[in-house]
């Protein structure tokens, strides 16, 4: 798990779940998502709600899902009893591939019936560019730019441009956005002078269990 960081109050807005695999090199993601069901996923995250305890009460709790996952018959009905059984909790879907505007309508329709919020990761990059996801925000909660894309894609050079367009994105829409990749002050500032304050990065922890969450932890 990964915190994102509220800068403005100080504290934790939420988590991030990271499904990795144990192997004998160590912890790698896996190469197929479907190879765990979604049930078995949901009860992985109970299991870290628990382990968290008096360290999660009212922040958000975010699941990522792919489009193959996305479009399981069992994943709305699965989602929706995870909700109740981690109340209080907020729990937040992040969609890591664009699905249909039809399943974007639906899944919005639907999750914010049962108070869980929808949200775009990784916009800009991927299946998630704008052309792909403009008709998408007004049904969507937050939209998550992911500085380590575009890092590893070896064009830094062109994160404040883009930042500067999904934060006006967000803007228009009445969107919360979530900056991640931050790795030091330096980016810390960058995300200021486009007004972003929910942060997540290894400037504040790297993922780790949810056990070891408070240890590494600094605001």
């Amino acid at each position: 798990m990964q915190p994102q960081i509220d800068v403005q109050k100080h504290q934790v807005y939420g988590y991030e779940t990271l499904l990795r695999k144990s192997e004998s090199e160590g912890w790698r993601v896996p190469t197929n998502f479907l190879a765990l069901s979604i049930a078995e996923q949901a009860q992985l995250i109970e299991q870290a709600v628990h382990e968290l305890g008096a360290n999660l009460s009212h922040q958000f709790l975010a699941f990522n899902l792919n489009r193959a996952q996305f479009e399981q018959a069992d994943t709305l009905d699965t989602l929706i009893k995870l909700k109740s059984r981690i109340e209080p909790v907020r729990l937040a879907i992040e969609l890591t591939e664009a699905p249909t505007l039809a399943q974007m309508r639906h899944y919005s329709k639907v999750l914010h019936q049962h108070d869980m919020k929808l949200d775009l990761d990784d916009v800009g990059t991927g299946s998630n560019t704008y052309a792909n996801i403009k008709d998408f925000l007004p049904y969507a909660d937050k939209i998550k730019f992911a500085m380590q894309n575009l890092r590893m894609s070896g064009i830094p050079e062109k994160i404040p441009a883009q930042l500067d367009f999904w934060a006006k994105q967000a803007h228009q829409h009445h969107l919360t956005m979530i900056l991640e990749g931050i790795e030091d002050e330096q980016d810390q500032a960058l995300a200021a002078k486009y007004g972003v304050h929910i942060h997540q990065g290894y400037f504040y922890s790297k993922p780790v269990m949810p056990t070891e969450l408070t240890a590494s932890l600094t605001l």
